[in-house]
């Protein structure tokens, strides 16, 4: 099966928990919007009149089915691609932890844009101030404290034990974007996960992984995604 995932071609946004996936997977995919035509095809799909059009990117086409959002494409291509438990208990499980993830990201986000996404940054920058501070000494540590304690309790290398799972790529991609966003409030806050960050390497090291780090398809993170680098929202702890 060839895929056909369906998301922004200037960001990565959401839909690159979906890509990295694909990646390790060495999954047949095309990142349509990313090709002629492909803003028109995804519109097209998106305002569909019949039968249950996805509210917004990402989705993915795997033959006759559409699937939208990042957990739900991610707990079906793991199932499939070996990057999944195999009980249905542990997938749950699995997906317990991806929806924690999209939770986080939904935080990170609001550092910038804490008042409306209609809104530009230099519109809220001190409510983004404020949000950020808050982003930092609160949530930031509750929710990486929480996977840095999974790990810590896990029998193996990765959150579920010696077998990498999507999850282990979603928060390789946490640690990357917030590397790019607060490079200096996250160069400090790195003492306190060394689990995430002995995680976060060995996934880049992954041989899937690295090729896919090191080619065009990976888009470089830019001031119009989710993690967003603003100096003055990075100002150490």
């Amino acid at each position: 099966m060839r895929y056909e995932l369906y998301y922004w071609p200037m960001i990565q946004g959401r839909g690159e928990y979906v890509r990295l996936a694909l990646e390790e997977a060495g999954a047949n995919y095309v990142d349509v919007v990313r090709g002629k035509a492909g803003m028109g095809a995804m519109t097209k799909m998106l305002e569909a009149k019949k039968g249950l059009p996805p509210f917004a990117p990402p989705f993915l086409k795997a033959g006759a089915m559409v699937i939208g959002q990042t957990a739900n494409i991610l707990f079906y291509l793991g199932a499939r691609h070996g990057l999944a438990p195999k009980t249905e208990a542990a997938r749950l499980k699995l997906n317990d932890l991806q929806l924690t993830i999209a939770d986080f990201v939904m935080e990170v986000h609001d550092t910038h844009h804490p008042i409306g996404v209609s809104l530009y940054y230099e519109d809220q920058k001190g409510a983004a101030k404020l949000r950020t501070r808050e982003f930092w000494n609160e949530r930031v540590p509750k929710f990486l404290g929480y996977f840095e304690k999974l790990l810590k309790a896990s029998d193996g290398a990765y959150i579920t034990g010696r077998k990498m799972t999507y999850v282990d790529l979603s928060l390789f991609q946490i640690v990357e974007g917030l590397r790019y966003a607060f490079p200096k409030r996250m160069k400090k806050f790195e003492r306190e996960i060394p689990g995430l960050i002995g995680l976060h390497d060995r996934v880049a090291g992954r041989p899937n992984i690295e090729a896919y780090l090191a080619s065009d398809r990976r888009i470089p993170f830019n001031e119009q995604g989710i993690f967003r680098r603003y100096k003055a929202l990075d100002k150490g702890m």
